[in-house]
């Protein structure tokens, strides 16, 4: 007897045993997690990821695409068999209108992408390792992301929602499950998958690891008890059932007769109560208005001694322009920084923030004066 034939390989084994986790990834799903509440869930995310993608296109001045969610059950067991490269984990802790914490998983080359665009790099470079630059720079990234989200979670759940500041972590899910609280646990994790889409540079998968308990906590409070909701509609259906029996006929035709006889001994008292309600007519009349159509000549030419005193704090705009923050830090004692301003050209002069005029700049002695060559005609309107 030839026992190699019987012994099975490593990748039949390995089918085997993912086989046997799908099972239990598909029990899990449809026996913790409700419809009502992976819709729920899927909603709110979409909702604060979309505000997000907002911030996150300010942030990179880049097209920025977050997809509607995909939010299915698993478990760190799983996770950790479907990835197992290393990722970039961002532990997000709420302070504020909730208690807990969820984890967004990020792909290494999607942040050394984001860290390269924010520095204004002109060459994107994967191929170097992570560093601790990275990681700060998708924090700070994330805390914006995260923090514009709050905001649209605080409208739709009517309460202010607020996070501390989010950290970072290049780790494997085997190595999350000793730093991260959310991948510690045994228990059912909420996955909810985003396409990210940021211009041609990257077009991958942004994950949000949601514990089961602050998942179904939140459903709870934007929806109530849905398991309550669906046992008192269990309740009304089988109570309507037991009155109009389907399977008894005569019962069905005993019933009918009655309820149409109650109805017709009911509707006169109907009548009579309708009757009660009804209130007495309504007189309408024209309004009657006093005349103001007098020649009296008002004035409110007083003068303004009162508010003569308020200091106004006058401001000679000499220029403006804009530069990247990778330009910003290359800046040093030196450096001349071009303005919009043409040699010559008029400079506008503020109010306390207001425009009002232009002018031209003269010398005073040792000190620099303006002169005013134009006032805004709309100022003081």
């Amino acid at each position: 007897m030839n026992m190699t034939k019987d012994m099975l390989s490593q990748e039949e084994i390995d089918s085997l045993l993912k086989g046997t986790e799908d099972i239990n990834e598909d029990y899990v799903e449809n026996d913790v997690v409700s419809e009502i509440e992976k819709d729920t869930i899927g909603e709110i995310g979409n909702i604060s990821m979309g505000t997000a993608a907002t911030t996150l296109s300010t942030l990179l001045n880049r097209k920025v695409i977050i997809t509607t969610p995909t939010v299915t059950v698993t478990t760190t067991g799983e996770l950790s068999y479907e990835y197992p490269i290393p990722f970039v984990a961002v532990d997000v802790k709420y302070r504020e209108g909730f208690e807990g914490s969820n984890v967004l998983m990020i792909n290494v080359d999607d942040v050394k992408i984001i860290t390269d665009i924010m520095l204004g790099n002109n060459e994107i470079d994967t191929d170097r390792e992570l560093t601790e630059l990275d990681l700060s720079a998708i924090s700070e990234v994330m805390n914006q992301m995260m923090g514009s989200a709050c905001t649209s979670l605080s409208e739709i759940f009517m309460k202010k929602i607020d996070i501390e500041p989010p950290k970072s972590y290049e780790i494997t899910f085997d190595e999350g499950r000793e730093t991260l609280e959310v991948l510690k646990s045994s228990d059912p994790i909420i996955k909810v998958s985003f396409k990210m889409i940021v211009d041609d540079l990257i077009d991958s998968e942004l994950m949000q690891l949601i514990p089961l308990e602050f998942g179904q906590d939140m459903v709870e409070n934007l929806l109530g008890d849905t398991s309550q909701d669906q046992d008192v509609e269990t309740a009304n259906s089988m109570d309507y059932e037991d009155e109009y029996n389907l399977d008894s006929p005569n019962n069905l035709v005993e019933k009918g007769i009655d309820s149409y006889n109650a109805t017709i001994e009911e509707t006169p008292i109907r009548e009579k109560e309708f009757d009660k309600d009804k209130k007495d007519p309504v007189v309408i009349k024209k309004p009657q208005f006093e005349t103001f159509d007098t020649d009296v000549d008002v004035s409110y030419n007083e003068s303004i001694d009162l508010v003569g005193d308020i200091p106004v704090e006058i401001t000679a705009e000499l220029g403006r322009t804009t530069k990247k923050i990778g330009e910003i830090l290359e800046y040093g004692p030196g450096t001349v920084v071009e303005l919009d301003k043409l040699v010559g050209e008029p400079l506008n002069i503020y109010a306390n923030g207001k425009y009002i005029a232009k002018g031209e700049v003269v010398v005073i002695d040792d000190n620099f004066g303006i002169r005013i060559t134009d006032i805004d005609n709309s100022y003081g309107k």
